[in-house]
């Protein structure tokens, strides 16, 4: 059931032909809780900001959330005042159809940038909205623009004073970067926790997953993560509890980021970098990060082609510490440099392993204890399509 997986949430979509060339398709998904929730919430590092995140911030300065309403096919990004109002009629029409004020509904939106949102058709779908546990598939499937298929998770976690749960569903494919990029990602617990420590836990939760997964490089005007907790199950987390907690919240979000970037724009592979021996954590994070990042890395794997100079390279530049003179690499379980020393390849072996839908990039830097693992995809012909012809 994902985001209605914990105890409290239902959820629902409906078409209201935000793009009118296809008006059948769900495009305005709904979830909604039975009561006021504590919220953790993240947003684009971009300067330019879209009128839902507006909409959203001011509305979680003054109340407790009670849902959330997302559209796709629009992002309402560079629409001006008229933006926020949309933004702000968007809430009402949900908040009608939940039985709740629109200052306690989380607004956001993805899609085309500069058009504006068709706030009428909006409210007049969302009259028919229904809510019902069964209900999240189609939110999940409503929220997704160029993606391929829904990105869903859930975990259940025993804790010393019963049992909790989390679930979560996200949309992207594009636009991908650390530091959020075109994603909407939505969390939902049946867990009591203090607001506080529900935004320590996402934050942390967000370093190593949402954080660490790159597709283009891109960062957008709409990115969104938003966890919900409404303590349901009566449980409530707080000492020993919390690195429980922590460790399912992260799972649900390392997740659901594995999946934006398997299912990256034109991807045919899945990358997965990890980076040891580090002299700090932020140095492997950086490295981890930028190798997943680089063009050069990312045509190599596409065109199954061992270049390793490309990794280091890449490693180099990232602003972490590095010394090829101790660095190794690993490709698709092949060793191809080894402290400092380039290493005899089976050609055809490496291109084999190289030619299959998951790629383990291992960097080991020999000057530290830490590590950080990051993902992301292959750069395709597909993805320079898909983007080329986004608006036409």
């Amino acid at each position: 059931m994902s985001i209605t997986f914990a105890a409290g949430f239902t959820a629902g979509a409906v078409a209201c032909g935000v793009k009118s060339d296809v008006p059948e398709r769900l495009d305005v998904a709904v979830v909604a809780s039975d009561r006021p929730c504590t919220v953790a919430a993240l947003y684009t590092t971009n300067r330019v900001v879209a009128a839902p995140l507006v909409v959203t911030r001011r509305h979680l300065a003054g109340a407790r959330p009670r849902g959330i309403v997302v559209n796709s096919g629009n992002a309402n990004a560079c629409t001006g005042e008229q933006g926020e109002r949309d933004a702000e009629a968007m809430a009402t029409a949900a908040a009608n159809a939940i039985g709740a004020r629109p200052e306690e509904l989380i607004v956001a939106s993805t899609g085309v940038i500069g058009v504006p949102l068709p706030a009428e058709r909006i409210a007049r779908g969302l009259m028919g909205l229904r809510l019902s546990r069964e209900g999240a598939s189609d939110a999940a499937r409503a929220i997704m623009t160029t993606d391929t298929r829904p990105k869903t998770s859930s975990r259940e976690v025993a804790l010393s004073g019963g049992t909790v749960r989390i679930g979560g569903m996200a949309k992207g494919a594009g636009m991908i970067h650390p530091n959020l990029a075109t994603m909407l990602a939505f969390v939902t617990t049946d867990a009591a926790i203090e607001e506080s420590l529900l935004r320590g836990y996402t934050s942390e939760a967000a370093e190593t997953s949402f954080n660490a997964v790159s597709v283009d490089g891109d960062t957008s005007t709409n990115d969104m993560l938003v966890v919900l907790a409404n303590g349901a199950s009566g449980t409530r987390v707080s000492g020993p509890d919390g690195t429980e907690f922590l460790h399912a919240l992260t799972e649900v979000c390392v997740e659901l980021a594995v999946a934006i970037v398997a299912d990256g724009e034109g991807a045919t592979k899945l990358v997965q970098v990890t980076v040891s021996g580090a002299r700090s954590r932020d140095d492997a994070r950086s490295a981890a990060r930028t190798i997943v990042a680089s063009s050069l890395v990312k045509a190599a794997i596409h065109g199954a082609d061992p270049n390793w100079g490309r990794i280091l390279a890449a490693a180099g530049r990232s602003g972490a510490e590095v010394n090829d003179r101790l660095a190794s690499v690993r490709i698709a379980g092949h060793c191809a440099f080894e402290r400092g020393r380039p290493m005899p390849l089976d050609a055809a072996a490496v291109r084999h392993a190289l030619e299959q839908r998951f790629v383990e990039i291992e960097l080991e830097l020999g000057l530290g204890a830490d590590g950080a693992t990051a993902w992301g995809c292959d750069l395709s012909a597909e993805y320079v399509r898909i983007n080329a012809e986004y608006t036409t």
